[in-house]
Order: C-alpha cells, then sequence, then structure tokens
C-alpha cells in the first residue's frame, strides 16, 4: 500500500518541478520520511495522503521564513478569496508577522475586534489560550475565525507593554469598501477607503464624479487603518489623482523590473490630503506615495505601516489548493522604498482626532488653481 502512496508524492513532486533531473535525490529523505510514517507512526492509518502533501507543501513555504507567502488547502483558498473580497466570518481584522510577532495591522471599523478596542500594532499572543509563536499566519487566522455567534478569546499584548484578555463575540464581517462626504461648508469633498477590493476603484469614481467638481477646494482621501489589498486596486485608485507617469515600480527575480503607470486621470488637479497611520499598509501606501511623489497631495498623520512587497498567486492546481508568494519589492514613483521603513506624514499630527482638521486646514490654505503634475 505504501509503494502507491509513494508513488503519488513521486508524482505530485514531479508535477511540481522537485523531482526533476539530478535533483531526484535532493528529495529522496521526503519520500523516505513518507514510508517511515506509515511504517511506524501508530496512527498512520488515521492519515490521508493528502494531508501528508498538504503538510510537507506548506513546510517547504514555511521554510521561507516569509510571513506573506503561503500554501493554501483548498478550504484555505477559498477563505482568503471571501476576505479580500471583504466579506467572511470571524472578528474583523488584518493581521501580520512583524518582527516573529502576531500584530494587528488594523481593526476595521464597526466589527467585534473594533468595538473591543484592538488597536494597529497589538501584538496577538495567545488564541484561546494557545500560543501564537511559530503560527503561520494562516493557522492564527483559522483560529480566530469561525461560527457567527461563537467567541474566541484573544490575549492581547499593546505597544505600551500592558496585556489583555478579550473575548469577542465572531459576526458575519462585509466590509463597505468606500465611504463618502461632501462638507458644503467648506467645499471638500471626505473619501474613506476601509479596503482595496475589486468594487473600490469602481466606488472611488462614483464618489468623485458626484462632487460640484465646479467649486471643489480639495479632497480628504482617508487611508488610516487601510491594510491594503489588490494591486491592481491601488493602482486604478492612484490613477483619479495621477494625470500620467507611473503609480509604483516593482522588481522581483522572476520578472526583473515592471513599471504600473497611470491610466490617465480625467479628474480635475485639486489638492488631496491624505490620511495615513501605523495601519496604513501595502496597497493603501501605494496610493499614499504615489500621490505624494506626483506633487498632487500631502500626507497627514502618523508613519505608515511598511509593507512594502507584493503577493501574488502564482498557481492554483486543479484540487483547488493555491500558492501565494511574495514576488518582489516595491518602490514609490520617486523609488523611495516601503518594505520595513513606512512613509512618514509631511504634516505631522499625534491625536488621531486631529487629522480631519490638520487635513482641510491644509487644503483651504492651498491656491484656489488647481495643482498640476510636475
Amino acid at each position: 500500500m505504501w509503494v502507491r502512496r509513494l508513488f503519488l508524492i513521486v508524482i505530485l513532486c514531479s508535477g511540481l518541478g522537485l523531482a526533476a533531473g539530478n535533483e531526484a535525490g535532493l528529495w529522496a529523505p521526503l519520500q523516505e520520511v513518507y514510508r517511515l510514517i506509515h511504517q511506524y507512526y501508530y496512527r498512520a492509518a488515521d492519515l490521508s495522503d493528502q494531508e501528508l502533501v498538504y503538510g510537507a507543501l506548506k513546510g517547504m513555504v514555511r521554510a521561507l521564513g516569509d510571513p506573506y507567502s503561503t500554501f493554501f488547502t483548498p478550504e484555505e483558498y477559498e477563505k482568503w478569496n471571501q476576505e479580500v473580497s471583504g466579506e467572511y466570518y470571524g472578528v474583523g481584522m488584518e493581521i501580520t508577522i512583524k518582527d516573529g510577532r502576531v500584530t494587528v495591522v488594523t481593526p476595521f471599523p464597526g466589527t467585534p475586534a473594533y468595538k473591543a478596542g484592538i488597536k494597529p500594532g497589538d501584538w496577538i499572543k495567545e488564541v484561546d489560550g494557545v500560543p501564537t509563536e511559530g503560527m503561520s499566519l494562516e493557522e492564527v487566522s483559522s483560529r480566530i475565525r469561525g461560527p457567527e455567534g461563537t467567541q474566541v478569546t484573544l490575549t492581547v499584548q499593546h505597544p505600551d507593554g500592558t496585556v489583555e484578555k478579550v473575548t469577542l463575540t465572531r459576526a458575519k464581517i462585509h466590509l463597505q469598501p468606500v465611504m463618502s462626504e461632501y462638507w458644503a461648508d467648506k467645499k471638500v469633498a471626505y473619501i474613506r477607503i476601509i479596503l482595496f477590493t475589486p468594487d473600490a476603484p469602481a466606488a472611488v469614481g462614483r464618489a468623485l464624479y458626484h462632487l460640484p467638481l465646479e467649486e471643489l477646494r480639495g479632497v480628504v482621501l482617508d487611508l488610516r487603518n487601510n491594510p491594503g489589498g489588490y494591486l491592481s486596486a491601488a493602482v486604478d485608485v492612484a490613477s483619479f489623482f495621477i494625470d500620467s507617469g507611473p503609480v509604483l515600480y516593482s522588481r522581483g527575480p522572476s520578472y526583473g523590473q515592471e513599471v504600473y503607470y497611470s491610466h490617465g486621470n480625467a479628474f480635475p488637479n485639486v489638492p488631496v490630503a491624505v490620511l495615513v497611520n501605523r495601519g496604513t499598509a501595502s496597497a493603501a501606501e501605494i496610493v499614499a506615495g504615489a500621490i505624494r511623489d506626483h506633487g498632487v497631495g500631502v500626507l497627514v498623520g502618523r508613519k505608515t505601516f511598511g509593507k512594502g512587497v507584493i503577493q501574488r498567486i502564482v498557481r492554483v492546481f486543479p484540487d483547488g489548493s493555491a500558492l501565494k508568494l511574495t514576488t518582489g519589492e516595491y518602490l514609490t514613483p520617486a523609488k523611495h522604498a516601503v518594505q520595513g521603513v513606512g512613509l512618514e506624514p509631511d504634516i505631522p499630527v499625534e491625536d488621531e482626532d486631529e487629522d480631519v482638521d490638520a487635513a482641510v486646514q491644509w487644503i483651504l490654505s492651498q491656491s484656489k488653481s488647481l495643482v498640476r503634475n510636475p
């Protein structure tokens, strides 16, 4: 029986390019471990071939030491797609691994995590009493997610060093990616992007083109606590504000350097004040950096998170499993790195409650003539 199972693993490894040519010997221990498990492990009969194969592939990707690269089982890939589309069951927060710790990027407004006082930068030390040290992001996420109405207890260490246990009731999370208002007394528009979902650019476009353009003085673009999302959505949103030129540069070993250009902007070049903070990450940092580097706006608030790498689903396998890899690093149009560095605000504000006032004050201080790209 084990010979048949071993044959299945060899076929899979060959399909992934792992046992080709002279490298076959390198993978011999994998095949031997598989055989020994079935020969000696006392509960080998409880294991499926698929579980062992998935475990081996997860371990290989984990060996990269990159918190953003993941091998998804079919179920995990389906859940991941639900999350990035803005609808899933859980507590409503984005997490990452930073300095070896499971760290909150941002809690989403109105969700159980947000209402419980979870903040960007919090360290999730335990989930239901189980330490998160050594877990992958997907393992932690799967423990936090769950059926609506059930509870999960997080042991959280805040940036000031205090530790508390927070019990959250899971809910259906449905994020409205874009919210907007027009402040007629100031002649200033306010647009908040919570997540760069595929629908976000269209929602931003609707908000912009419904504004009274003949009197508009400027736009406050709120990217605070926005953990990112789809790269294509970020480029599309940046294109509303940037007439022409690069939105970002990307470089990686599989493709060298790529440049993502603005699609061209039909919206008037009014001053744009971009609100940022510690929860502004990834695709949100792409948009913020592009707007500043093209001279159409400033950053207001606090330093951003500093996630300047790009992930791609490089392969979806026939069984529905998938491989997500960090394929490159991105730079702003002025060739500034973001990874591990973040973006410093042009107008620093300590108190978050004063962000909007500072942004509006800057917009109203600008000339009534339209800002142009350099």
